[in-house]
């Protein structure tokens, strides 16, 4: 089972002595930043800053830092378990297309354990502050880089509803602190919540948000999950850790909070208030420019007695967002292969944000199937992103990055079997000359079929393989051998 709330995952991390309590004075002026993004890049265990300067509460960082306490927190031995619980789910139908995947999640919510449940109280309201009372300048906010324009909470996790439809929205997004009341929102271009602050601000009204830190596992991996607009994350998480979430009603503003989260924002966003927000330094590795973005007047905070505040530190991968990322790839595999139901594997290497290449692997069937296979693809709900597709026959493992690379550097002609096209990117895509759109490539790295026309005398060749019967024979004799 997933943990229930961030506190009892760290207690099991340091029973396991995969978490440090840092208890020296730290700055939450580059100096935190500087000592978690070394520990997450060696692999290291969680911490527990207990001493931040400017703040009573202890902050939580790198908790989810690797695949082992990613995997632990959400009650998983491996990523592959989920995978087959979802694709277990869906056969033996197997819809077809995005409605398909749709309706697919669809029949989560009919599963008695998955729908969020409300509560009358939970220990996230056992105080309660508001008016004068509220000062974010308590708040552990991290200044990470050098030329970041102001401090952050980085592990917010967003509350919003679509004010004509009620359709909630739970996202993760960076946010800036501009003062004791007011933070920035940063809701790129495809977020959901920017569409319904949108929607909102046509209609000339207020939108409500509310903003949890230090959440059950299963819901901050939900947050960072890139489902359809209409699906409520909260299925997904209760889906995850096996039982319903509890959410209690906010004190100020009409939306729900997990009953067992830590720390929790509300707040009223005005039409038309913005603020420049930014430049930060983030998981692209580089830094986003200042935009200009909604800026949040928080009226109410709630919070556990005794609180501990959670964030993370992005930058150059590797970073923490590397687990959550292969989480997304290994749970949404039985998902994607209902829109593309060619696809065997594929894979989104953190080298490339996970959202910027795509390795897929496919059973060829038929003339330029690979060239069929990025359309749909980029075709596909948010994987509509993805600036390089590379296609690879179905005997080639898409997450070892040397055996794809040698059929993409080796296996192409690049006059024939490279597709260029235009289409959206993300909102933080800096390599592109214009925002929000610029340039693809899918490789086609598959061995060539003469209807394709490699004509060729013999055809295309065969790959370099050992004699079954000598690589057996070698595997018995190995120890013979002295080696």
């Amino acid at each position: 089972m997933a943990y229930d709330d961030l506190r009892s995952l760290l207690r099991a991390l340091e029973r396991d002595g995969d978490l440090v309590r840092v208890k020296a004075e730290v700055d939450p002026h580059l100096e935190v930043g500087e000592i978690v993004d070394r520990v997450q890049k060696s692999g290291g265990p969680a911490l527990l800053f207990e001493n931040v300067r400017g703040t009573d509460l202890p902050l939580a960082m790198n908790v989810y830092g690797t695949d082992r306490r990613l995997l632990k927190a959400l009650g998983l031995a491996s990523y592959d378990e989920i995978t087959e619980k979802i694709g277990g789910l869906l056969r033996p139908e197997l819809p077809q297309g995005f409605v398909g995947m749709r309706e697919a999640f669809g029949k989560l919510g009919a599963m008695a354990h998955v729908p969020p449940k409300k509560v009358k109280e939970g220990p996230v309201q056992d105080v309660v502050l508001t008016g004068d009372d509220v000062d974010l300048e308590k708040l552990p906010a991290l200044f990470t880089w050098p030329k970041d324009g102001g401090s952050f909470f980085n592990l917010g996790l967003t509350h919003t509803k679509d004010p004509e439809t009620g359709i909630r929205n739970l996202g993760l997004y960076r946010l800036q602190r501009h003062d004791r009341r007011t933070i920035g929102m940063h809701w790129q271009i495809h977020k959901d919540s920017r569409n319904h602050y949108q929607v909102a601000a046509r209609r000339g009204e207020r939108l409500p948000v509310a903003i949890a830190f230090g959440c059950p596992p299963a819901v901050t991996y939900a947050s960072t999950a890139p489902l359809p607009g209409d699906i409520d994350e909260y299925l997904l998480a209760g889906f995850l850790q096996g039982r319903r979430v509890e959410m209690v009603d906010c004190k100020t503003v009409p939306l729900q909070v997990p009953a067992r989260a830590e720390v929790v924002l509300e707040g009223w966003l005005e039409p038309g208030k913005t603020l420049p927000e930014g430049p930060f330094g983030d998981h692209t590795g580089f830094y986003t420019p200042q935009e200009d973005f909604p800026a949040l007047t928080v009226d109410c905070v709630t919070m556990r007695r005794r609180p501990v505040f959670q964030s993370i530190v992005v930058g150059r991968p590797p970073t923490e967002d590397g687990p959550l990322g292969r989480a997304t790839e290994r749970f949404f595999l039985p998902l994607l292969k209902i829109i593309v139901p060619d696809i065997v594997d594929y894979h989104l290497p953190e080298a490339g944000g996970f959202h910027n290449c795509a390795i897929v692997s496919i059973d060829k069937k038929y003339p330029k199937h690979a060239q069929k296979v990025m359309s749909a693809i980029w075709g596909a709900h948010m994987m509509s992103l993805t600036k390089l597709i590379i296609v690879v026959d179905s005997d080639c493992d898409v997450h070892d990055l040397h055996e794809v690379a040698w059929r993409a550097l080796g296996n192409t002609d690049y006059s024939r079997d490279l597709l260029l096209t235009e289409g959206p990117v993300d909102h933080l895509d800096h390599a592109s000359y214009q925002q929000f759109w610029g340039g693809k490539a899918g490789i086609d790295a598959t061995a060539k079929w003469p209807e394709e026309g490699y004509t060729r005398d013999g055809g295309w060749p065969d790959m370099v393989l050992s004699d079954p019967d000598t690589a057996d024979k070698v595997t018995r004799r190995w120890r013979e051998y002295g080696l």
